[in-house]
């Protein structure tokens, strides 16, 4: 490649274009030409960035806690923050050889001087971390963006023997001033206090007993390195007020939810807060505000779209859960299990679609039980804000509230009958997450299915066909084809999305994988080879 070849690639790079043509010239005389072979390690939080580098040929992985993040390709540049600021989170390794142009540390920053250059680099950053300047109009849920649990405090964990007695481990437990007992057993448990009320206290146990033999629930635990952002989800998912703190496999604390709220300087708010008080549908409803709110600020401050949906449908579930609360009376609620599938089910929702919902009742219980609160309960979704379904996939509708032996019956004649209406009647139910009630009812139909398809090729062939009734929207010049019957706009999902997601669904079904996101069961899928 020619000088001026060379010139011309680097101009075509914004913002290098806006640069003065004499700075232009001195910068190209600076300008490196390096060669990496591929698992070259480039920068990391260990090895400082050196230059700004532009790919000629080749590519790069940037991994962020051991997740990719992104893949950069030819014309493609990084990393500008970790010049300006010595620093990085992320980790970058070249995927295939590299050969790129290198600008030194020092000549890069001198780039900065022109403000127009300066503004481009530092916009993204300011926009993504700028601090608690402006916390009132981004919101509550700011920090957890940028903060971890390890900035916050730890309660003393007390950790006993599963053979210490109950009376030595409450001794060590007041002494410590700790608010749970976690014991040491495989795997370890926890008891709070309300446990001891319960199974201790009120059920006459003689404290001399040992601690092991109360019955007790497992540990939810998170990494000390982990954002508080997935403690909230964590506590949100399993409906508890505190997480096990882990360091380098040991306990290192516990990260109370009271302690986590008060990080904020007004936590009255949370959407998962309200949720958790709202009494009554309209409470629900008023909820909405604050969810979309949530939604425009982590999309401002750049979260990537797939901890949007991971978010957002942790709190759906929770709105699920509340409106079942309120509808099914106490003894039927475990005699069931509510569904959501689609875009809810793959957790891949960030604004509200259509209702796809369904029912699973206990065998031996009378389905007509549910007919009356399962109308309320479409009813009180579609109030908050939850469009019907089109498509009829709703609890209100029989055919989507039957028991487990029904299923299996519905099951049988889905794949009996290779009808277009069968065929998407049981991709939608692949997707189905249970969001309240018994979720071993879920659990034996999944497994049930698995036992169905494991020598059905035929009908995952079937199934897969769907994918071709999708064209994909380029021209033989590999331009975009746009809808002319939607003012010449990109129909991304029929278009590109479809063809991924019912894709990945098929072959997660054949390698019998029970992830219902896409990203999960990709994730699955190349851990076990198959792609």
């Amino acid at each position: 490649m020619s000088i001026l070849d060379q010139r011309k690639l680097i101009e075509s790079i914004h913002p290098f274009e806006l640069l003065s043509p004499m700075t232009l010239d001195n910068l190209m005389k600076k300008i490196d030409i390096a060669y990496y072979p591929k698992n070259t390690l480039l920068i990391s939080k260990n090895l400082p960035s050196i230059a700004f580098y532009i790919i000629i040929k080749g590519s790069v992985n940037e991994y962020i806690d051991e997740e990719l993040h992104n893949v950069y390709g030819e014309g493609d540049s990084f990393d500008a923050d970790a010049l300006i600021y010595s620093k990085t989170e992320a980790k970058f390794t070249v995927d295939e050889d590299l050969i790129c142009y290198e600008i030194k540390k020092e000549d890069f920053l001198l780039l900065l001087e022109d403000k127009r250059v300066q503004s481009y680099f530092l916009q993204d950053f300011v926009t993504r971390h700028q601090h608690l300047k402006d916390y009132e109009a981004q919101g509550d849920l700011t920090p957890f963006l940028m903060s971890k649990v390890s900035d916050m405090y730890l309660h003393k964990a007390c950790v006993v023997e599963k053979n210490e007695t109950i009376f030595n481990s409450l001794k060590k437990m007041k002494s410590l001033k700790a608010k749970v007992i976690i014991i040491k057993d495989e795997p370890y448990k926890i008891l709070t206090d309300s446990d001891f009320i319960d199974k201790v206290l009120l059920a006459k146990v003689d404290t001399d007993a040992s601690i092991g033999s109360i019955s007790a629930k497992s540990l939810i635990s998170i990494d000390i390195n982990d954002f508080l952002f997935n403690a909230l989800l964590l506590m949100t998912h399993h409906s508890v007020k505190r997480v096990v703190v882990m360091k380098d496999g040991e306990i290192a604390g516990i990260l109370e939810q009271l302690d986590m709220l008060s990080y904020f300087a007004n936590h009255s708010h949370l959407v998962v807060v309200q949720i958790d008080k709202a009494s009554s549908v309209a409470e629900l409803k008023n909820i909405q505000g604050d969810l979309r709110n949530l939604i425009a600020i982590l999309h401002s401050k750049g979260v990537k779209a797939r901890y949007i949906t991971k978010l957002v449908s942790t709190l759906n579930e929770k709105i699920y859960a509340k409106v079942f609360d309120l509808c099914v009376e106490e003894g039927l609620k475990e005699k069931c299990a509510l569904l959501v599938m689609g875009s809810e089910g793959r957790a891949e929702q960030a604004l509200k679609t259509d209702q796809d919902n369904a029912l699973i009742i206990e065998d031996g219980i009378d389905v007509s039980l549910f007919e009356e609160p399962m109308m309320k309960l479409n009813a009180a979704l579609l109030e908050i804000g939850y469009p019907k379904c089109s498509g009829n996939v709703m609890v209100s509708n029989e055919f989507w509230r039957r028991n487990v032996d029904g299923y299996k019956t519905l099951i049988d004649s889905w794949i009996g009958n290779f009808s277009e209406e069968n065929l998407q009647s049981l991709s939608i139910f692949l997707d189905a997450k249970c969001v309240c009630g018994n979720t071993a009812l879920l659990v034996e139909l999944q497994e049930y299915l698995q036992r169905v398809f494991s020598a059905r090729d035929d009908v995952l062939a079937h199934m897969a066909k769907a994918v071709l009734n999708f064209e994909t929207p380029l021209s033989l010049f590999s331009n975009f084809v746009l809808e002319k019957s939607h003012d010449n706009k990109l129909d991304l999902k029929k278009g590109g999305i479809f063809a991924l997601v019912h894709g990945v669904r098929i072959l997660s079904l054949k390698h019998s994988i029970k992830e219902t996101n896409t990203i999960e069961r990709l994730k699955v899928l190349n851990n076990k080879g198959v792609i």
